[in-house]
C-alpha cells in the first residue's frame, strides 16, 4: 500500500479516536501513562495553567509488545520525573505504579483517592492522542461513583505533527489499529462501554489490517 494511502486511512482512525472535549476547571488531573512522554509535558502545562490543583499519574510498564518502554523505572515514575522537571511541585503529584492496563489505571487510581479521602467530582483524564476514546469508554465502565464530570484530553497535536515526529509512524499506526479493535471487542468482554463505529472507520481499519498493521491486535 502506498504511503499516502496509509496516511489517509490512518488519519480516519486518528480522527475517530479524538473526542474534542472542552477543558474546564477540575479537582484533579488523572494521567495514564504510555510510551508517549509528551503527555507528561502536557499535564505539566495544564497544571501550570491552573486547570487543577493536583495530579494522579498511573501506570507500571506495558507488556512486552510494541508499547514496551525501557526507562529503568515505571512509566508513572518517569512521567512524574518529567512533570517535576516542568515545574510541577512533587507534593502535588500522587503516584500509582502498579496498573498494567486501562481498567487497572482507573480502579487503582480510585482506590488511592478513596484512601486519601480525595474522591473528585470534576476530573480531567489525560492520555496519548490515540487513546482518548478508549480512555473515556473505560472510565465510564469502571469508575464506581455516579456523580462526576469527566473531560478527556490529550496533547493537541495534528496527525502530521504527531505520527512520526512524536511517536514512530509504524508503531503508532499499529497502536491506533489495535486500539480500534479493542473498542470493537472490549464491550462484550466487559472492559468498556460500547461505542458506535462509523462504516468509514471500519473500512479504514480493515484495509490497514490487510496491509499488515496488525502488531497490536488481540490474538484469539
Amino acid at each position: 500500500m502506498e504511503r499516502r494511502e496509509v496516511d489517509r486511512l490512518a488519519k480516519i482512525i486518528w480522527d475517530y479516536h479524538h473526542l474534542h472535549q472542552e477543558l474546564h476547571q477540575a479537582d484533579i488531573i488523572l494521567c495514564f501513562t504510555s510510551l508517549d512522554l509528551s503527555v507528561s509535558e502536557y499535564v505539566a502545562k495544564l497544571y501550570r495553567q491552573g486547570v487543577a490543583p493536583e495530579i494522579l499519574v498511573s501506570g507500571k510498564n506495558a507488556a512486552a509488545d510494541i508499547q514496551a518502554t525501557d526507562w529503568g523505572m515505571t512509566e508513572a515514575e518517569k512521567f512524574r520525573e518529567i512533570m517535576i522537571e516542568n515545574t510541577v511541585p512533587s507534593e502535588r503529584i500522587i503516584l500509582e505504579k502498579e496498573a498494567m492496563n486501562s481498567g487497572e489505571n482507573i480502579r487503582n487510581s480510585y482506590a488511592i483517592l478513596k484512601r486519601l479521602d480525595k474522591i473528585p467530582h470534576k476530573i480531567i483524564l489525560v492520555q496519548k492522542p490515540t487513546m482518548e476514546r478508549r480512555a473515556w469508554a473505560t472510565f465510564k465502565k469502571y469508575w464506581p461513583e455516579k456523580n462526576y464530570e469527566l473531560t478527556v484530553t490529550s496533547p493537541p497535536f495534528s496527525y502530521e505533527e504527531y505520527v512520526g515526529p512524536i511517536v514512530d509512524k509504524e508503531t503508532i499506526i499499529n497502536i491506533m489499529v489495535g486500539d480500534l479493535q479493542r473498542i470493537k471487542r472490549y464491550p462484550e468482554m466487559g472492559f468498556q462501554i460500547p461505542q458506535e463505529i462509523p462504516s468509514v472507520v471500519e473500512e479504514a481499519y480493515e484495509k490497514l489490517v490487510a496491509a499488515g498493521y496488525s502488531k497490536h491486535l488481540l490474538r484469539d
